[in-house]
Order: C-alpha cells, then structure tokens, then sequence
C-alpha cells in the first residue's frame, strides 16, 4: 500500500520564530506504512551509490540515518553537535536558518579515507547543517556519494547551496 506521505507530515505556524511555518515529521514517524514508505524509498535510492556509511546530522537525521542504515546492512554515523563526542572529533561550524552559529563533529576514527558516505536528514532548509557535514566527512578522507531527505524546502535553496561544493546525487521525498 502507498500512502501520501504529504499527509503525514504537520505544519506548525510560527515556530520556532514569528514568521517560520516548521514541518514536524513526528506523524510520519508514528505511522508505520509511512515511516516505512519513507525509508524504504530512501534505501532503494541509496543501493545506486554503494554507500559504505550513512551519516545523520543531529538530530532528526538520527532518526533518518539509523533505520536506514540498518535496512542497507552498512554503518551509521552520527553528526553530532559541538561538544556531545567522547573522543577525538573533526569539526565544521554553520550558520541556521534562524542566524544561529552551529558546530557539528564526527569522531575522527569514524570514516575511513575513501569510504562512500551518504548523508540523510528529515528536512533540507539552507543547507548549512548539510555542507558541514559533508566538510567533516572530506575532512576525514570520506566520499560524499549523495545526499537524501524526507523534505526540502526548495524556497531556502538549500540544494544549490550544497551542489555549489560539487554536484552529489540528491533525492527529496517531498518539496515545500
């Protein structure tokens, strides 16, 4: 059965900020044929680009990246925000959509040169969350083999901000 997964996603009017109209997943999380739906087209696009790794940026990429990862049988890696990493880690700052400065970092021994890295997220904004990690995982010896989201808000331009660092293979389940 296919569902919309448009129909599983919910519109919260100015949040975080006056103004911003947030898209919370927590419905298609909680909906079994649509978190299932989601993921499994997820993977089908991933099993092209023979991804060694996934890599999920904090926090909702956790949520992504992990039943991901584990339906493609490969590695995840979390992008965890400044300071949470127990050992030796390789950082990259951004900016948030809301003018917030960022840092995320991966633990140094996380990727190994030349491993094929596919980063999820639920939802692609300004991309900034996007090109640090991909600048950790280059940092690291790693190869961006493409990028994937459950949601892009293609009025941000998030996606020509990330292929201004080079074109990777890239899939949005949803547009807004």
């Amino acid at each position: 059965m296919t569902v919309d997964l448009h129909n599983y996603v919910a519109t919260v009017e100015n949040f975080p900020e006056p103004g911003v109209s947030f898209r919370d997943i927590s419905p298609l999380m909680g909906n079994g044929v649509a978190y299932h739906q989601a993921i499994d087209a997820i993977a089908t696009f991933a099993k092209d680009l023979n991804v060694d790794l996934i890599a999920g940026p904090e926090s909702r990429g956790f949520i992504v990246g992990s039943p991901l990862a584990y339906a493609l049988n490969v590695g995840f890696v979390p992008a965890r925000k400044g300071g949470k990493l127990p050992r030796e880690a390789v950082s990259a700052s951004y900016s948030l959509e809301y003018g917030k400065e960022n840092v995320l970092e991966i633990h140094k021994d996380a990727i190994q040169p030349g491993q094929r890295v596919l980063i999820v997220d639920d939802l692609l904004a300004t991309g900034g969350t996007i090109n640090a990690t991909r600048e950790i995982i280059e940092k690291l010896g790693g190869v961006v083999a493409g990028v994937a989201f459950i949601i892009e808000l293609t009025e941000l331009h998030g996606r020509e901000k990330i292929m201004a660092s080079g074109d990777v293979p890239f899939l949005a389940l949803m547009t807004y």
